[in-house]
């Protein structure tokens, strides 16, 4: 009997202990804190001025900071563009740099700078903008705003560039010649060039220019806007010469513009390119001496010849192009001119006299459609 009232007391004690467990009441568990994000003001443009025209083709560029409500480490983004909606232009150019983007620079002490690390386009009205960020957050885009790169030209492997407005040349000066302020270099006689050595043969590619100073019924013959050909023998006999002619009075018509392309000879036929008599004579134009024109020769598997009127984007005046199936255009080595040697057909088939060159482009793609941006809007 005193068994049994044992057992049956722990039986209960272990029911009431069971008991009690069942019947605790559980934790809640604590939320996280959620950060608040910053509010952000957007940096301000400080140097360069807007529109400034620069002497260096790697600008340092600088915000006055934004502001933030909340501590901690700032950085910012800066963008570089040759338009102002900062998009890729989608040419591509392997020795200077047309848009920029770059992140992580680290914030200074009232004002942030930053440079680029590549070459920027010479000669490229530019536009630049900045933003901050902190953390994850943000800011809104700074005000835009533009600059000048350098006015310089250059010669390299499958390019040339010579802006001729700022009293320097890439080329050689052959004979007389005069720079002029803020229009280009002007070939004082029909004896004077601007000589380029190319430093690689352009087989394929495009040869453009601003000229101004030609004017109908002057003198001259065959007389030559620009050419190019092998070598620095005699132009005229040249088996990879190309000469772009605007006629003077005693050309056939005078006023003619017309053009003749040799590809590999100067005596097979077969290679010698060039408008027919009809389409010379129906090439007439009075030109005006005050006026700028834009001339761009284009070669490869044909040649064609472009000028317009009042600069790269003016309206065409004349258009003439011929498929080139049989030789290909391969000096070895390139010389380019403005204006032509004179050669055994005489002086009167050469330069002529008064007109002015600038923003010269020479290369295997086309011309880059902000290169010269800075010269003005007609360029």
């Amino acid at each position: 009997m005193r068994f049994l009232s044992i057992g049956l007391a722990l039986v209960v004690a272990a029911s009431v202990g069971a008991c009690s467990e069942k019947t605790s009441t559980p934790t809640t568990p604590t939320s996280p804190t959620v950060p608040v994000a910053p509010t952000l003001t957007k940096p301000a443009p400080d140097t360069p001025e807007n529109g400034q025209q620069l002497d260096t083709l790697r600008p340092t560029l600088t915000v006055s900071n934004g502001t933030s409500n909340q501590s901690g480490t700032k950085t910012y983004e800066f963008q570089i563009s040759d338009n102002s909606n900062f998009t890729l232009t989608g040419e591509f150019n392997a020795w200077f740099a047309v848009t920029t983007s770059t992140t992580g620079v680290a914030e200074g002490s009232g004002k942030t700078s930053f440079t680029p690390a590549q070459d920027l386009q010479p000669t490229t009205l530019f536009y630049w903008r900045a933003r901050m960020t902190q953390g994850t957050t943000t800011s809104d885009w700074s005000d835009t705003r533009s600059f000048k790169a350098k006015l310089v030209g250059y010669s390299r492997p499958g390019e040339l560039y010579d802006p001729l407005i700022f009293g320097e040349t890439v080329g050689e000066r052959i004979g007389s010649t005069t720079f002029i302020a803020a229009k280009g270099i002007r070939l004082d006689a029909n004896t004077s060039n601007i000589r380029y050595r190319l430093p690689q043969t352009v087989t394929a590619g495009e040869y453009s220019m601003d000229v101004e100073g030609l004017k109908a019924n002057a003198s001259g013959d065959k007389a030559k806007v620009f050419g190019m050909q092998q070598g620095t023998s005699d132009f005229i006999s040249d088996p990879y010469r190309v000469d772009i002619q605007y006629r003077g009075t005693t050309g056939a018509p005078p006023n003619a513009i017309t053009w003749r392309v040799l590809y590999g000879s100067a005596t097979d036929t077969s290679v010698r390119y060039e408008p027919d008599t009809t389409t010379r004579f129906n090439s007439v134009y009075l030109l005006d001496g005050a006026t700028k024109y834009h001339w761009k020769a284009t070669w490869g598997s044909d040649f064609r010849l472009v000028v317009r009127t009042g600069g790269v984007t003016g309206p065409e005046l004349y258009n003439y192009g011929l498929p080139t199936p049989k030789g290909t255009y391969s000096p070895n080595p390139h010389t380019a001119y403005l204006g032509a040697p004179v050669g055994t057909s005489g002086a009167e088939s050469a330069s002529i006299p008064g007109t002015i060159y600038s923003n010269v482009w020479l290369g295997t793609r086309p011309r880059p459609t902000s290169l010269g941006s800075a010269l003005g809007t007609d360029r």
